[in-house]
């Protein structure tokens, strides 16, 4: 059981306002995770590894970000968030420290398992731990609300690259520096975090905003009932959305995991090829619009509703996928352009989902459903960096260049797209047979104080 330390209710009058700061000094930590193509060259030279193998950790990441957060997702709503911050932030700070020992002795497999394995708990439990949280204070907003602390998750990267290319600089990038910056990030991200297991707090339960009724928005999609855990995976909306969530982030994370080498590869064979630093600075703006599309896209969800945004990320991402796979590497500003907007998507995607499942399965359990979704991404972080970093590597094996290297990834992505948005299309109203009573569904689990 957690110590009633980590189970601290709101006090009377305590503003909610103070919740996402608390969100985002978590998620703004974990979302280092965007950066780990910065140490994917410095890893390959110094451990002389390929690019495959070089995305082995962050691979790892994201399948145990998915799986944490579908195992835990029920301890975290029974535990509440504040415990759910704690574990986060001793595991994800733990990952880099055993990343550090690794990379210094020069075992690799160290770094998998600290950085992908032990840090990607780490993500998992802290990528949920405010999400139920956001949306029981801001029933008015939730679209908004989660966007608000998952912007971070996207953001985290734009604060990890210049940082971590700073300390790759200053310290060197062969085995000693690579161990001295994973030491940093560890004691710095922990020393963070807690700031936000500190301020976090649960409403009581039945707290609403003053002045404000639940209203019936005239909107099929949206439901005043309430779905177990239990019973949302039982239910075809929720394999259909864990497919626009899969499909929706492979398409982003393949482009997001091998950032700096693919722009450098894109353009290498141009009158103006891509510096170092300039690949780095994509890499940041990358994060920008992931972290801009989290609030921005999520926020608008709450007026045109979250299967319309959807068709947006899923249609025009298909689209500019397009457009990038036709221009090839005529234009370095279209090229970034439509990365950009496909980050921003792919980000949209991620801060909207909270929203959609509940709409359709109340907030009963949404951080465990959340939770169990949130497998989809495991499958697209392995799916995603495997498509792009295998085929890249097949094509340098057989003497390609350029955007040669990326073209047959490209149109992969565009037919999951086109998947992703068939799936949503099917999406309709939960059968009432899979509500709730009333009377069990009226306290969320793990909300009483």
């Amino acid at each position: 059981m957690a110590v009633s330390f980590l189970k601290t209710p709101a006090p009377v009058n305590w503003s909610r306002w103070l919740v996402p700061p608390a969100a985002l000094a978590v998620h703004l930590s974990i979302g280092q995770a965007y950066a780990w193509s910065v140490f994917k060259p410095a890893l390959e030279k110094a451990l002389h590894l390929t690019g495959t193998q070089s995305a082995l950790p962050f691979q790892l990441g994201i399948v145990m970000l998915g799986l944490s957060a579908a195992f835990g997702g029920t301890m975290v709503e029974r535990n509440g968030p504040r415990w759910a911050m704690f574990v986060s932030m001793t595991c994800f700070s733990a990952g880099f420290l055993i990343s550090a020992l690794g990379v210094a002795t020069s075992q690799y497999w160290l770094v998998v398992v600290g950085y992908g394995f032990v840090g990607g708990i780490g993500l998992g439990i802290g990528y949920i731990s405010p999400v139920s949280t956001l949306i029981k204070w801001f029933p008015d907003r939730p679209g908004m609300a989660t966007g608000i602390a998952i912007m971070g998750f996207g953001g985290g990267a734009l604060i990890a690259t210049p940082w971590s290319s700073q300390m790759l600089e200053s310290f060197g990038a062969g085995t000693g520096g690579i161990a001295a910056a994973f030491l940093v990030h560890g004691v710095v991200y922990a020393i963070f975090m807690s700031l936000g297991v500190l301020l976090i707090r649960v409403p009581e339960p039945g707290w609403k905003p003053a002045g404000w009724e639940p209203v019936d928005h005239g909107r099929p999609m949206i439901s005043q009932a309430d779905v177990s855990a239990a019973n949302a995976i039982k239910t075809p909306q929720f394999w259909l959305l864990w497919v626009v969530l899969c499909f929706n982030v492979t398409a982003g994370i393949g482009i997001l995991e091998k950032a700096s080498p693919m722009i450098t590869d894109f353009f290498k064979q141009t009158s103006a090829p891509i510096a170092t630093a300039a690949a780095g600075g994509f890499v940041a703006l990358l994060s920008l619009t992931n972290m801009l599309g989290r609030f921005v896209w999520s926020s608008t969800s709450d007026l045109i509703g979250r299967k319309n945004i959807y068709r947006v990320y899923l249609g025009a991402g298909a689209l500019l996928y397009l457009v990038i796979a036709l221009t090839t590497n005529s234009s370095k500003v279209l090229f970034v352009v439509c990365a950009g907007v496909i980050l921003s998507f792919y980000g949209g995607g991620f801060a909207t989902v909270p929203a959609y499942l509940k709409d359709l399965f109340g907030t009963y359990q949404v951080g465990a459903i959340h939770g169990r979704l949130l497998t989809a991404w495991s499958a697209a972080g392995v799916l995603g960096p495997l498509i792009v970093n295998a085929i890249a590597d097949s094509g340098k094996s057989d003497g390609k260049q350029g955007p040669d290297l990326y073209g047959t990834s490209f149109i992969i992505m565009i037919c999951l797209l086109a998947a992703g948005f068939v799936a949503n299309e099917l999406v309709g109203p939960v059968n009432p047979k899979y509500h709730e009573p009333r009377k069990q569904a009226a306290v969320p689990v793990g909300e009483s104080s």
